[in-house]
């Protein structure tokens, strides 16, 4: 062992193995669940709840045209285009609520929209290809994911986890 080790080594074993906090952070830790608690119940969901909502009801609806009976002359069957044009509907209100919540609040990046418009891209990418293959329940997930990611970076950005507390 070096002599710049042994000293490193030295100094390590005589720092305090406790570290206490220089203020009080249960208060902040208690005023940040009271800010959590206060925001679903007025908002009526959370941001993972969003989500959560959102795949259940993508799954409901795969799941319902998946397993309803085929009947040419049905006019209310629902197909792969109109499916994806409710979920892209309702992407649309949730990231405007999204967007909402969050306006005035500074991005802890400043290339989150150019990361969003990527995003953008790629759904329209699955989109397109949903065209070609309307019922296809892999790009209809590949398109519901992409949907979250967009709401998690808007989330991320406006409050990451760092700054909850």
């Amino acid at each position: 062992m070096s002599k710049f080790e042994h000293d490193l080594q030295q100094q390590l074993d005589s720092l305090s193995q406790e570290k206490q906090p220089q203020r009080d952070l249960w208060k902040g830790i208690e005023l940040s669940l009271e800010a959590d608690r206060k925001e679903v119940t007025e908002s009526g969901f959370h941001g993972k709840h969003v989500a959560l909502a959102a795949s259940v009801a993508l799954v409901a609806m795969v799941s319902w045209f998946t397993l309803k009976p085929f009947s040419p002359d049905s006019q209310d069957t629902l197909n792969g285009q109109t499916l994806v044009q409710a979920l892209s509907n309702q992407h649309e209100q949730q990231m405007d609520a999204l967007l909402v919540k969050f306006e005035g609040q500074p991005a802890v990046t400043q290339n989150w929209k150019q990361q969003l418009q990527e995003l953008d891209s790629a759904a329209n990418a699955i989109k397109a290809a949903l065209e070609e293959d309307p019922d296809n329940t892999a790009l209809l997930k590949m398109l519901q994911n992409v949907y979250q990611q967009q709401m998690m970076l808007v989330e991320r950005v406006h409050a990451p986890k760092w700054q909850q507390i």
